[in-house]
């Protein structure tokens, strides 16, 4: 017979309020919209039917997009480490001249990214690009789209997600013991010893996580491949989007999604595996200060510093066009011309002196902060009942999060605009539809399992022994969360939220479907500006509205680094 335990209950009373939510949460938005799309997309008049998988068997198109989808998560995987570490390596392990400088160069990716970025790159090297006007002058026959196809979507999908290594890695390798390096040094390894043995291994489960990141985003990538990709490569996303705006192409998308979907499911389940059932070495406990390390080899510490502010060109340049561009009119910006003349204030003048124009950057600055500030409570709340129950509610919880990660948002946003169109009980009887809640929930969701990837690997790193110690003098578990284990990952909880923030600010995938006809985002914005480009000056806009977000972004990182993080750690 039953019994109801009042004592159990009334000991983990907050765990059980934490897991109903939790549940509430998963089944609602992460489970619940999507099923409904699989099911209705499955549906035929004569019933469900399978038919559609032959389909996508027979359509070139379709398949040509997996193919060329899987070849750029793997080889985005491989190269956005290589650059990835190298950079973390070359601006906070090696003592390298000007590595501040070079830190704040290979940092600019956290201030613009998606279509922006991509366009960033277009307007150097593409066919009008500062970089193809001065290659046509010594190879006249170059092709004037040479940089289009796989090569140039993996050079700037490379090169635009080293964010994560620069957030995260940045803080492991910051983290190693200092005296582990010096007794191997003093034992006569070598550098490059010393990284393979000492380094690697006690980062590989942040570069674990961080590469689950590249694979994926490789798999949705969706700005580059558009851009850049050409008639000969293009990607799933980009196909998804289509096939969804075609009458009777819609399961077509659906079965995309899905087989992206099985392949990150195996692809987590993988990692997940290999990450626990790995031997790391522990972070330092020491106070000693992290000393940077030398290059002894002449040869190879100018090799390094050749290639580090390469690098720094590349990351740099991008930023300072489009700054400069927006000064500019586009008559300018098509020919490339840098001279006097060309530069004029009317771009800022057109946008600050219209309210209409201004607003949609306090509307996403909105949307995205919400959000932000949401994912990273939800999946702290997760992580943190999983440190103290791990059984198979937690881990359901644990891969539910992950379940944003197998579509791309712009299915996720149809799920909730064909499921919360009408009173559902689950939500209490209200519509999404039509609040700017709904979108504010979007972001949330495609936020989610970036976020617990990075918490949970940060999560491994607490000592379960100081949790055990300020239990057994008398401490509750908030408490303890509160003041003992808060503090410790604190740095990478407000990372997470300013790499959400700006991640979502000039989302448009998410805001074509979902935005409030009255308080439109600033992706919008940028689109319906990008469409009037034949207009006189409007391209100008673009780059007025770049610099912008670029400025919001980097003052955001600013007070969170510069002043909040500072006066915590003192």
């Amino acid at each position: 017979m039953f019994r109801l335990d009042l004592s159990y209950i009334k000991k983990n009373m907050y765990s059980i309020v934490i897991g109903i939510f939790l549940l509430w949460f998963v089944i609602t938005f992460l489970i619940y919209p999507n099923l409904m799309v699989a099911l209705s997309s499955f549906q035929t008049d004569e019933g469900f039917s399978f038919g559609i998988i032959q389909k996508l068997l027979d359509s070139p198109i379709a398949m040509a997009g997996l193919k060329n989808s899987f070849l750029l998560a793997i080889a985005l995987s491989i190269t956005t480490n290589i650059v990835g570490i190298f950079i973390v390596l070359v601006s906070e392990y090696f003592d390298i001249k000007g590595a501040k400088i070079l830190k704040l160069g290979y940092m600019t990716t956290f201030i613009y990214g998606g279509i922006i970025l991509v366009s960033g790159y277009q307007m150097i090297y593409g066919q009008n690009g500062i970089v193809t006007q001065l290659l046509i002058n010594v190879i006249p026959d170059l092709n004037v789209q040479w940089f289009q196809g796989f090569w140039a979507v993996l050079f700037v999908m490379t090169v635009s997600t080293t964010t994560a290594h620069m957030m995260f890695l940045s803080n492991a390798v910051k983290s190693i013991d200092n005296y582990t390096i010096e007794a191997a040094r003093n034992m006569g390894a070598s550098t490059f010893y010393i990284i393979k043995r000492v380094v690697l291994p006690v980062v590989m489960p942040t570069i674990f996580a961080i590469t689950i990141l590249q694979f994926l985003g490789g798999l949705s990538a969706f700005a580059a491949p558009l851009v850049l990709g050409g008639k000969d490569f293009q990607t799933i996303a980009p196909l998804i989007l289509q096939l969804n705006k075609i009458p009777g192409s819609q399961g077509l998308a659906l079965i995309l999604s899905l087989i992206l979907g099985l392949t990150t499911i195996l692809l987590l389940v993988f990692f997940t595996r290999l990450e626990k059932g790995g031997t790391y070495f522990s972070i330092s406990k020491t106070k000693k200060t992290y000393v940077k390390q030398k290059i002894n080899n002449k040869f190879a510490n100018v090799i390094v510093h050749i290639l580090a502010y390469a690098l720094f060109i590349i990351y740099v340049f991008p930023v300072v066009i489009i700054v400069i561009f927006s000064f500019t009119n586009a008559t300018a910006i098509y020919n490339v011309d840098f001279s006097l003349a060309s530069f004029t204030l009317e771009n800022y003048r057109s946008v600050f002196n219209d309210a209409s124009q201004i607003a949609p950057f306090f509307n996403s600055a909105e949307f995205a902060l919400k959000a932000s500030i949401g994912v990273v409570i939800i999946v702290l709340l997760g992580v943190g009942l999983q440190r103290h129950h791990d059984n198979g509610f937690t881990k359901f919880i644990e891969y539910a999060f992950l379940i944003p990660w197998m579509l791309p948002s712009t299915l996720i946003a149809i799920g909730l605009l064909t499921t919360y169109d009408m009173p559902r009980w689950i939500i209490g009887n209200n519509v999404l539809i039509g609040t700017t809640g709904i979108i504010v929930i979007a972001y949330l969701i495609i936020s989610i399992p970036m976020t617990s990837r990075m918490l949970r690997a940060t999560y491994q790193s607490v000592d379960h022994d100081l949790e055990k110690a300020a239990k057994a003098l008398g401490a509750s578990s908030f408490y303890t969360f509160r003041r003992v284990v808060l503090p410790m990952i604190f740095p990478t909880v407000i990372a997470l939220v300013v790499l959400s923030f700006n991640s979502l600010l000039s989302d448009y995938n998410i805001a074509a479907f979902l935005s409030h006809p009255l308080r439109e985002p600033l992706g919008l914005m940028i689109q319906s500006v990008t469409s009037e480009r034949a207009d006189g000056d409007a391209q100008a806009l673009i780059y007025v509205y770049s610099t912008v977000l670029m400025v919001i972004a980097a003052s955001t990182l600013y007070v969170v680094y510069g002043i909040l993080l500072k006066e915590k750690k003192n």
